[in-house]
């Protein structure tokens, strides 16, 4: 959860780092779909910069991970349990929860879910950057290094890359507009004022 003072107000302003609704179907769909008679754990696998949801059980037959993305039909490994999730109000519309956990991330300004079945499970993952290792092979030593800072840190100055880098001014600027063109970062402030973030 991030949290921040504005200026002006009183009260300390919260958000939190994945949208909540996201989250509750993610953990539904865990215990719903997972497969009780493997003795694998449901697990919930929290890192700086991504949420993961790992589920004992693979997918129903003729299903893909594409299929998830779009309309289908509900096929759970435990029927009766999806059925009181319903009925508490758990999960909503049944069939829906995949095409709803990529709503709500794009709604929150996140990259779609991941969705991944790895050896005997399905994995689901939230992320805060659209940042994988592909994409960091385009960049030199300086400008990975910034965008791990920036992970953690959330923001950062010419004059800080500055600092964080060794380089000199000229050098942040032309990495610091590469890093804008290739859209991993956008600039906000005004004149010394200005600072970027993670796109």
């Amino acid at each position: 959860m991030a949290a921040w003072i504005e200026a002006g107000k009183l009260q300390r302003q919260e958000k939190w780092d994945y949208p909540p609704d996201a989250i509750r179907e993610a953990l539904a769909n865990a215990l719903c779909h997972r497969e009780y008679e493997t003795s694998s754990a449901a697990q919930v696998r929290i890192f700086d910069d991504r949420m993961e949801f790992w589920n004992p059980g693979i997918l129903p037959n003729n299903r893909t991970i594409e299929t998830l993305k779009q309309k289908h039909e509900s096929k759970p490994y435990n029927p009766l349990l999806l059925e009181h999730f319903f009925w508490v109000k758990y999960v909503e519309e049944v069939g829906t929860g995949t095409n709803k956990l990529i709503d709500w991330c794009k709604r929150w300004g996140l990259p779609e879910p991941l969705f991944e079945l790895i050896v005997d499970d399905l994995v689901v993952t939230f992320r805060k950057y659209q940042i994988t290792d592909e994409i960091l092979k385009e960049l030199n030593e300086r400008q990975k290094k910034v965008v791990e800072h920036l992970k953690i840190n959330k923001k950062i100055t010419r004059l800080e890359y500055v600092t964080l880098t060794g380089c000199s001014e000229r050098t942040a600027f032309r990495d610091i507009e590469n890093l804008i063109k290739k859209e991993f970062l956008i600039r906000k402030g005004d004149g010394r004022k200005t600072y970027y973030e993670l796109s």
